[in-house]
């Protein structure tokens, strides 16, 4: 099942059909500039939050980028954060498509992005890697970027290895476009030494301009025209 709801910021509801495979973005008259999609996969957890970051940042910074963000739920199981009262079907993945805009909007928000940023959010029922790879392929997309549940600051085991990062990894072996891997960032900031200006130790000598004819080699004026 595949439900799509097209959003921006301000949320304002776009035209969009319930019931999708794929929204084609190609229609936004308001934009004038070549559009980039770019998918986003998002769980509600704090990797799935890592990667709408850096969505969100790609597109404040470069607002031609149009994000696809979505949610892929499990039909034997919902989402924690979202409980189900009728089990997993239509009704719930509109739901879950209201806390995403939601969320994607807090994200915005702390971003404090400024203009405008055109966003979708899409709620499908299945396995996550098959579905964010469909949707990938629907809308023709430059980028997806996806979070990993893999700790690296733990060892583990290869078979953890296989099941925690198994939707990241099959992403990246089967897209067709480029794949990022978001992660919270651990780094300490670091405060970088000022660059000052430094007078060149050698002064521009502009090249000299020669014509070669019979046999000769004569200097010309650079003002001369070559013909």
């Amino acid at each position: 099942m595949r439900a799509a709801c097209g959003r921006r910021r301000p949320l304002h509801h776009w035209p969009s059909g319930g019931v999708s495979r794929g929204t084609s973005v190609a229609a936004l008259a308001s934009m004038s500039s070549p559009i980039s999609p770019v998918v986003v996969g998002y769980d509600f957890s704090q990797s799935g939050r890592a990667a709408l970051r850096r969505a969100v940042t790609l597109a404040g910074r470069a607002p031609f980028h149009v994000l696809h963000v979505v949610c892929v739920v499990d039909p034997r199981e919902a989402i924690p954060a979202l409980p189900s009262y009728n089990g997993v079907d239509y009704m719930y993945a509109a739901r879950v498509q209201e806390a995403l805009a939601a969320e994607t909007q807090h994200e915005l928000d702390r971003a404090d992005v400024r203009g405008s940023v055109h966003f979708f959010v899409h709620a499908r029922i299945g396995k996550p890697a098959p579905e964010i790879l469909a949707l990938a392929e629907e809308i023709g997309a430059d980028l997806i970027i996806v979070g990993s549940r893999l700790d690296s600051t733990k060892r583990l085991t290869q078979l953890e290895r296989l099941i925690l990062g198994s939707t990241s990894a099959h992403v990246m072996r089967e897209a067709g476009c480029t794949v990022e891997i978001a992660r919270t960032k651990r780094y300490p900031e670091v405060t970088l030494v000022p660059v000052e200006p430094v007078d060149p130790v050698h002064t521009y000598v502009p090249p000299h301009r020669y014509t070669y004819e019979d046999h000769r080699v004569n200097l010309r004026p650079a003002e001369w025209p070559l013909y």
